[in-house]
Order: structure tokens, then sequence, then C-alpha cells
């Protein structure tokens, strides 16, 4: 029995686990694929308090082993459900695991959103990836495009800048919606092209794979010769398996306020699949804390 079931291991579940450890319970944070989230995605992090710079997964790694230097254990797996036992919890996860808990704090993520276009999963890895720094090496002097004009796009556009012979970023909107010191950083290299207006009709292929992406801009279609795609055009939650526990928005996150509570008494929520305004990792390991602290506060009464 633990007093505290962390389901995700990202920046937000990790700092749940910590706050409660920091505070004399105990806690186990399952997580199913890597522990850091998205935040491993990122090469450079430039805008959390206190740090110059360092990698996504130098800070992943720096919390991971935090907390297990405070006594937390982990599981590799993905959760399933949690049964509302009242005073006990009970995560199941896809291995046949079932581990009680008297709290649960869900710190589930989100996933990349796709374009949803045909042949589209089977290219992944053949031509379609998400993350620069995991793959952008394997585009080294080819050419590349990349689905998204937000900040997530035009990051990805730079580091892949750095690598390709030539990047074009693809903008569904009339503008392209990122900050503008990433859009001047961007579009001042010689190597990247930048169109707006475009819809994204087809994924062109050849014997290796992705060869190119067809277009449609001022009503005319063509076709954009590249070695891969990268899409970047926002997340989505993973939250399906826990609205009998906690309410759902329209769009999928949890719809708790910044109290992480949920409306089952000792669930709490945490992280980017809440609710929120802003998604930054600051604000995912606030939310960490809070979660942790309210159930700390609900272990206390008695519950």
């Amino acid at each position: 029995m633990y007093d505290v079931i962390v389901v995700g291991g990202g920046p937000a579940g990790m700092t749940a686990a910590l706050y409660a450890l920091r505070n004399g319970k105990t806690a186990l944070v399952i997580e199913k694929a890597g522990f850091g989230g998205q935040i491993t995605h990122s090469p450079k992090v430039e805008n959390y308090p206190g740090t110059l710079s360092m990698s996504g997964n130098e800070f992943a790694d720096a919390m991971l082993e935090q907390i297990l230097a405070q006594g937390a254990e982990i599981e590799l797996a993905a959760v399933t459900g949690v049964e509302d036992g009242g005073s006990v919890k009970v995560v199941t996860t896809d291995d046949g695991g079932r581990f009680e808990g008297r709290t649960v704090v869900l710190a589930t993520g989100v996933k990349h959103r796709m374009l949803g276009l045909p042949g589209e999963n089977e290219l992944v890895g053949e031509g379609v990836s998400f993350c620069a720094v995991c793959d952008g090496d394997f585009y080294k002097n080819k050419t590349v495009c990349v689905a998204g004009g937000g900040n997530s796009g035009l990051q990805e556009a730079l580091l892949l800048a750095d690598k390709c012979a030539h990047v074009t970023v693809l903008q569904d909107l009339p503008a392209f919606t990122g900050e503008q010191r990433l859009q001047d950083a961007l579009f001042a290299r010689p190597n990247v092209t930048g169109l707006t207006g475009v819809t994204i009709e087809s994924l062109q292929t050849g014997a290796g794979g992705l060869c190119g992406v067809g277009i449609r801009q001022n009503n005319e279609s063509r076709v954009i010769p590249c070695d891969g795609l990268f899409v970047a055009i926002g997340l989505i939650p993973e939250n399906e398996p826990f609205a009998p526990l906690a309410e759902l928005n329209a769009y999928g996150y949890f719809a708790a306020d910044e109290q992480c509570q949920t409306r089952t008494p000792g669930v709490f929520v945490a992280g980017d699949c809440r609710a929120k305004g802003v998604r930054q990792l600051t604000t995912a390991v606030a939310d960490g804390a809070t979660a942790a602290l309210a159930a700390c506060r609900y272990l206390q009464q008695g519950a």
C-alpha cells in the first residue's frame, strides 16, 4: 500500500513524487515509456528559473535521480485504469499489475497530434517524425518539411536547419503563430522557407519511404519533394481511461482548477493533461507540487 501513486513520469509526475516523499509519504511512479515526458524532446531549455541552459534529457535524468534518492519506487508499465475503493485506490496496468494507494495523482501528459492522412501511421519512422532532437541526424544534408507554425514547429525547424540542406515550414493559418523571436531567428536562415495558408493533402512515397508532401495553397496543388516530414501541430491528452474519476472538458483535458483536485476524493491531476491556459515546464512542476501537497493534506485529514 502506497500513500501516493503517481501515474506518469514527466516533470509534473516526478515533482509530485518528490513533494510527497519530502512530506514523509511513500510514493510509486508508474511510467509507460520514458521518464521526462515531452521535455526530453527539447535539446535546449533556457526558460527554467535558476538554470541558464540545459537539455530536456539532462533535466529529466536529474529529476529521476532526485526522486530515487528520496526513496521513490518506479514501475515501467501503461496504466489501464484506476478503481476507486474510497480510502483505497487500485491502479491497474497493461502487464497485469495491481497497485494499491491511498491517493492517486494523474500526470498522464499528452501525445502528438497527427495529420490524419492516408498512410501516415505506416510512415512513422519511415519519413514521418515528431522529434527533431531524436531523428534530426537521420536527415543531415537532406531536405525536410515541418508541419506547424507555432512555437513547437519553429523550434523543431530551427534545430533541423542546423543539420539539413533545406527546411520548409508549412503553416495552415494565414500567418505563423510562434513567438516573433523564433520567427526572426528561423527565417533569417538561408536554408529555410516558410509557407502559410497551406493545406497538407497527401504524403508521397517511394522505395525508401516518404519522398514528398502534397500541398494545396492559393487553390493550387503541388508536391514539395522532401526526405522527411516533422509533424508539430499540437498535442492531445491521454485521459480517457480516467474519465469515471475526473471530469474532462470538450478537448479531453482534466477539468480541474489550480487546486488540481478532481470530483473523486483522493484523486488529483497535474501537468499538461490538466485544462489550463499555459503549458510550460514551470507550470507542470508547479502542478506537481500543488497536487502532491493536496494529497498530503487529504492523508493528514485521515481520509
